[in-house]
């Protein structure tokens, strides 16, 4: 197996609690919903060899059985980090010789944005960084092999990643792609995703819920 792609998955239930000020809350379960939907998609064009959805929801079980992709299922959920580290341990286990994780809410990743990210790895030991819109959080990793070094997510893990692997001696690439640089958890990232050129399912969403407009009175 050349290449183990990870996805974590919260609860759909409590998910995206910082756009609480413009979706209801089974808006934001459906935004959710949706963005995860994108991110499947976009990962089952990228003819990846396997591709595991890390989650203990019942509901992200369900909707992941409908895609080309394996469970990974959790016994309690502890957090982004946890999950990804759970996923490099299998991927290890199964012989992969690339790791890659990319979040559920990335709803704007293009199937060419995953296989540049797969490609941009050198020979030999390996890490290849996509930087958040911000700059600040780590929206894709790749590692080679998948071991090769501990990820941490939360702010300020794109910096922080950088410098771990420069520790360990290693030449990080890094990539910036639009597509999947674009994580949903603010009003200024929806209308981001509002604004945006592709007409993914998470964009047709907030158009169908009236979401430009709502934040059309939000101000800049």
């Amino acid at each position: 197996m050349k290449t183990l792609a990870a996805v974590p998955a919260k609860d759909l239930e409590n998910a995206k609690q910082r756009l609480a000020e413009v979706l209801s809350p089974e808006e934001r379960r459906a935004l959710a919903r949706s963005m995860l939907e994108d991110v499947l998609d976009a990962l089952a064009q990228a003819s990846l060899d396997c591709v595991l959805v890390v989650t203990r929801d019942p509901e992200v079980i369900a909707l992941a059985r409908q895609y080309p992709v394996a469970i990974l299922e959790e016994v309690e959920a502890r957090g982004h980090t946890e999950a990804v580290a759970l996923a490099q341990r299998v991927a290890a286990e199964r012989g992969a010789r690339q790791f890659l994780t990319v979040p559920g809410d990335v709803p704007q990743v293009a199937p060419q944005e995953i296989a540049a990210l797969v490609e941009a790895a050198p020979a030999g030991p390996a890490v290849v960084f996509v930087p958040s819109r911000s700059g600040f959080g780590t929206n894709g990793a790749l590692l080679s092999p998948p071991d090769l070094m501990t990820l941490k997510f939360g702010e300020p893990s794109f910096a922080n990643h950088l410098i771990a692997a420069r520790r360990r001696g290693l030449d990080p690439v890094v990539l910036h792609l639009p597509g999947l640089g674009l994580d949903i958890d603010s009003p200024e990232d929806l209308r981001a995703l509002c604004e945006s050129e592709r007409k993914t399912r998470s964009w047709r969403l907030l158009q169908t819920l009236g979401v430009p407009v709502r934040l059309g009175g939000l101000g800049p």
